[in-house]
């Protein structure tokens, strides 16, 4: 009797570890792509005992809001309603032109909601900037270092509709860019998914305060090999909490899943 006791104590005892251990993560997919470029991920995440959503922003994956009329307003409202349906903190985790989504919407959640921001090779903003912005940072600062890309930049693999508020990668040029260490089943399937981004949500600024975007903890994980933008330079543009690098491409999601799972268990 005593035995099982003790056996049920134990059991309760890994049961409130495990709770414990245990994150709500929202993964906010970048520009052109959607939910579909997390499908590595999740499992993996979970397998962990995580809570794990990966979400469509307005006008992407199998969300059917017309592209050209989705502003950042609309991606941040996405967010928050997501974050808002959840018990407890959530961490948000913004890849490349999310990041400046992400930052957004937890200047609208606070800290009470949003325990830590995970900026996967992405733009952090500071109050006032864009993604635009913060590109042209990036390239005047890589610039001024003498550190030129090869291949085709970013800007030159777009395709713009005829009023350009939208624009789609040019679908030669997207390997190169986004999944260079991908394997020929990732890329296929990563082409093939690819949409439309409005152009608005990359030049619109944020509005952030020291006293709400400011105090919550910030991760980056840089992706040393990406040739989309080299944005090491922007890691410290603002405070960050701890800088993690993977030798991957832009799209470490496709490419080594399981050690970027491992850097998101470990927050």
């Amino acid at each position: 009797m005593k035995i099982s006791a003790l056996l049920v104590a134990f059991i309760l005892l890994l049961q409130t570890v495990s709770v414990a251990q245990s994150k709500t993560f929202i993964l906010i997919h970048g520009a052109w792509h959607g939910a579909w470029c997390w499908k590595k991920v999740v499992p993996l995440l979970e397998s962990n005992g995580n809570r794990v959503l990966a979400i469509d922003l307005p006008g992407h994956g199998e969300d059917k809001t017309p592209v050209a009329t989705v502003t950042l307003d609309n991606y941040v409202q996405k967010v928050v309603d997501v974050a808002k349906t959840q018990t407890g903190p959530v961490i948000l985790v913004g890849h490349s032109m999310a990041g400046v989504v992400i930052a957004q919407a937890a200047e609208v959640l606070g800290h009470e909601k949003v325990a830590k921001l995970v900026f996967l090779d992405a733009f952090m903003p500071k109050d006032g900037e864009s993604v635009f912005a913060l590109a042209g940072k990036a390239e005047a600062l890589n610039k001024a270092a003498g550190n030129v890309a090869s291949g085709p930049s970013l800007t030159e693999s777009l395709i713009l509709s005829a009023d350009q508020k939208t624009s789609m990668i040019k679908p030669d040029n997207a390997t190169q860019l986004f999944y260079h260490d991908c394997t020929t089943a990732d890329v296929a399937f990563a082409k093939a998914h690819l949409g439309w981004q409005s152009m608005a949500c990359l030049g619109t600024p944020v509005h952030v305060t020291d006293a709400r975007y400011g105090v919550i903890p910030k991760v980056y994980i840089l992706c040393t090999q990406a040739k989309d933008l080299d944005k090491s330079r922007l890691t410290d543009n603002v405070p960050v909490q701890k800088k993690y690098t993977l030798a991957s491409s832009h799209s470490p999601f496709f490419s080594m899943p399981e050690k970027l799972v491992a850097i998101l268990q470990e927050l």
